[in-house]
């Protein structure tokens, strides 16, 4: 018996499915493609903020370069203060050196292997020469 006021609501039914084919019976049927799906807006930056981040990261780079060079120099500084301090230091050794000059050369041929050891050539001008 059908009612004038109310009207007729057809519903359609789908035929029931089975299990799938694959096996796979927790996957859902796609009804709509991937490129349909809402899509959100990738991470921009504005220009702004993209100008600052490169001023900072070169102010970082020369800051880096600057303690590095830093560095470096007070390196070489190091070194040379070494070398001079070795250099002077070997000088005044040679000034403090008591020389005894070996005029007899046959002397040298007599000598045994450990006074050999000892003996070094010098320039004997202007070094304290011990009296014989």
């Amino acid at each position: 018996m059908v009612v004038e006021g109310e009207a007729k609501e057809v519903v359609k039914q789908q035929p029931e499915k089975g299990i799938p084919k694959s096996g796979r019976w927790w996957k859902s049927k796609n009804t709509s493609r991937f490129s349909s799906l809402p899509k959100d807006k990738p991470l921009r930056s504005s220009w702004h903020k993209k100008s600052i981040q490169r001023a900072e990261k070169l102010s970082l780079k020369q800051y880096q370069q600057k303690v590095t060079e830093a560095r470096r120099q007070e390196k070489i500084e190091h070194r040379q203060r070494v070398e001079a301090h070795r250099k002077r230091k070997e000088e005044n050794q040679r000034k403090s050196e008591i020389v005894q000059v070996i005029k007899n050369t046959a002397k040298i041929k007599r000598m045994k292997k450990k006074q050999l050891r000892k003996i070094e050539k010098r320039d004997t001008n202007n070094l304290k020469v011990k009296s014989q």
